[in-house]
């Protein structure tokens, strides 16, 4: 999804966001059953840590007036201290 991002691919992008969202709720309906062991728990992390890095950089590239929102919004934060 990150590369279809990068080369402003949007219906692969949109494809693939329909795609996670099935695989996540599968991912969600396993956890409730499953108990996982302490190095399939860190693996777990991992994954969710790239994940989440990975749907940022899409959300950065798809909406980039968030960062500029972002940006602007901390700016006048530290002011207002």
């Amino acid at each position: 999804m990150l590369d279809a991002a990068r080369s402003q691919d949007w219906d692969t992008v949109v494809h693939h966001e329909g795609v996670c969202a099935v695989l996540i709720e599968q991912l969600r309906s396993q956890a409730r059953r499953l108990e996982l062991d302490a190095q399939e728990r860190a693996e777990k992390s991992r994954i969710m840590l790239r994940i989440l890095c990975n749907d940022a950089k899409v959300r950065d590239l798809t909406e980039p007036w968030l960062a500029y929102c972002d940006a602007r919004f901390n700016t006048q934060s530290t002011l207002l201290h």
